[in-house]
This record gives C-alpha cells, sequence and structure tokens, in this order.
C-alpha cells in the first residue's frame, strides 16, 4: 500500500459558501494512477468542513439556510466573547460537519453515487484561502 498526501488550494467567499471539489480529487487519483484504497479529505481549519451533496442550485441554498437554523449568525456565541471576531457561528457550524470524509476508490475510479460530488462549505464570515489536504492509502 502507498500512502500519497497532496494539496488542493480553494478560494472561497466565506458566509456559508459550497463549493464541488469533486473534479480536484479525481484529478489527483488519476495523477498517482492508484487503483484500489482510500481517500481522506480534509479541510484545514475549524471554520469550514467537508461532506457530500449533490451540487445543484437547490442544496447550494438549502444547505446555508439550513445551517442558519441550526447555528444562527445574529446569535451570541462565548467564542465571540473570547475572540471578539464573530464567528462563533462559523465554529459550530464546521463541527457539526466536521473537516473531513474518506471516499473508498476501485478501478481508478472514486465510488461516489451518480448525484454525489464532494464539498467544501466555508462558514467563515470573510473570504478565505483554503488548504485542504487529500491523502490516498492504496494501490
Amino acid at each position: 500500500m502507498d500512502v500519497i498526501t497532496e494539496h488542493i488550494k480553494v478560494s472561497t467567499k466565506g458566509n456559508s459558501d459550497v463549493i464541488d471539489i469533486t473534479g480536484k480529487v479525481e484529478e489527483l487519483l488519476h495523477q498517482h494512477k492508484l487503483t484500489e484504497g482510500n481517500a481522506t479529505v480534509f479541510v484545514v481549519g475549524s471554520t469550514a468542513s467537508i461532506s457530500t451533496t449533490e451540487y445543484e442550485p437547490g442544496l447550494r441554498r438549502d444547505i446555508p439556510e439550513m445551517l442558519e437554523r441550526l447555528a444562527p449568525s445574529n446569535t451570541r456565541y462565548h467564542h465571540d466573547d473570547t475572540w471578539g471576531d464573530g464567528n462563533g457561528h462559523a465554529h459550530v457550524r464546521a463541527s457539526f460537519l466536521g473537516p473531513s470524509i474518506v471516499v473508498p476508490f476501485s478501478s481508478g475510479k472514486l465510488l461516489l453515487g451518480t448525484w454525489q460530488q464532494i464539498i467544501l462549505i466555508d462558514f467563515d464570515t470573510r473570504a478565505r484561502h483554503r488548504d485542504i489536504v487529500v491523502q490516498f492509502i492504496g494501490k
């Protein structure tokens, strides 16, 4: 088994920006010519998450709207009292979804469903440059 670690750089708008990164992960998989194994996709930072969804306009609106109901941006957070940066809701939202997922691959292809894409969601209050670590374990 080989272990290969790569990085994907993504610029975001913040404020629950949802970005499809599936193609970038697939490109790395093809570049390394791995056929069987797992890809771990991990975002560095505590105000963003990696997940999967059907990347379509309705869900790109539904996801931020639902997260606004779960962790409203206009609510007082103790984190904001500590740091004064106004992004307590971003940390809470990111903790709901988590920083990473594992996607198996076989015959050199990610084993995603027909309507399933890998997404980055940036919850911070401003545009960011995000570092996504992709680690392949396979052959």
